[in-house]
């Protein structure tokens, strides 16, 4: 099992544990996490599972992939540390993760 914390846009924490080997977006849905919604079930195609991933974790990450960089390009408010959770599998290297949401995602 693998500990995420997802921090939304005010500053709320909310740690889920997920299996190794799900998405950081899968895990989210899953714990039915505000602000992931990944409308298009993880095709990296619409980047309403857009996070950015805090500190030291982005090195733990592979690089994105073009699919990846160019489904950010139109998201919103895209920074460098700019993910999609779709596209990140977790394991045991990324236990206790940190993601923050974007503000334009929150939901009430």
């Amino acid at each position: 099992m693998v500990e995420v914390v997802f921090v939304d846009a005010v500053g709320v924490r909310r740690s889920v544990t997920a299996r190794d080997g799900d998405t950081l977006m899968e895990a989210a849905i899953e714990h039915e996490v505000p602000s992931i919604v990944g409308f298009c079930g993880g095709m990296c195609a619409c980047a309403t599972c857009h996070c950015y991933v805090a500190g030291d974790w982005a090195a733990k990450l592979p690089p994105p992939d073009d699919n990846e960089r160019d489904t950010l390009r139109r998201a919103l408010d895209v920074k460098p540390a700019s993910r999609l959770a779709c596209q990140i599998r977790l394991s045991a290297a990324l236990d206790g993760l940190t993601v923050e949401l974007p503000a334009h995602q929150r939901t009430p």
